[in-house]
């Protein structure tokens, strides 16, 4: 597995991490790359998930230790797709909660948003940022 370059990757935070996971998964067909410790019956350190082209770290937003990274805030999270319309019916179709439906706007993008089980929102949509060469 290669690296990504460097950027930024935010961290989404979740009350049951793996459970995340797994709707992001069924929902957005993420796919997990990392995730640590693998055991299922084990408290998530670390997971790294594939969401589009995008790379995404999996926080548990209960930990109890005091680490900077506990964090139980929800985060805004944007996801560059190529065809929003078939990835929002999925998600829809999953039962996820749609808060901003298709919108055609006016700088270009079609675009979709969603709330994830932690109050986490996906926006998702043909808009690519310009990122300086």
């Amino acid at each position: 597995m290669s690296r990504p370059p460097q950027g930024a990757f935010p961290i989404v935070p979740y009350r049951a991490p793996r459970d995340g996971i797994a709707w992001l998964e069924r929902v957005l067909g993420a796919r997990a790359l990392v995730v640590h410790p693998p055991e299922p019956d084990q408290p998530l350190q670390h997971a790294e998930v594939l969401v589009g082209r995008g790379l995404v770290m999996i926080n548990d937003a209960e930990r109890t230790d005091d680490s900077p990274f506990a964090l139980g805030a929800p985060v805004l999270v944007y996801v560059v797709v190529d065809d929003p319309d078939a990835l929002h019916d999925r998600a829809r179709d999953a039962g996820a909660e749609i808060v901003m439906p298709l919108t055609d706007q006016p700088y270009g993008s079609r675009e979709f948003a969603l709330r994830d089980p932690h109050g986490n929102v996906w926006s998702l949509g043909t808009y690519h940022p310009s990122i300086p060469g």
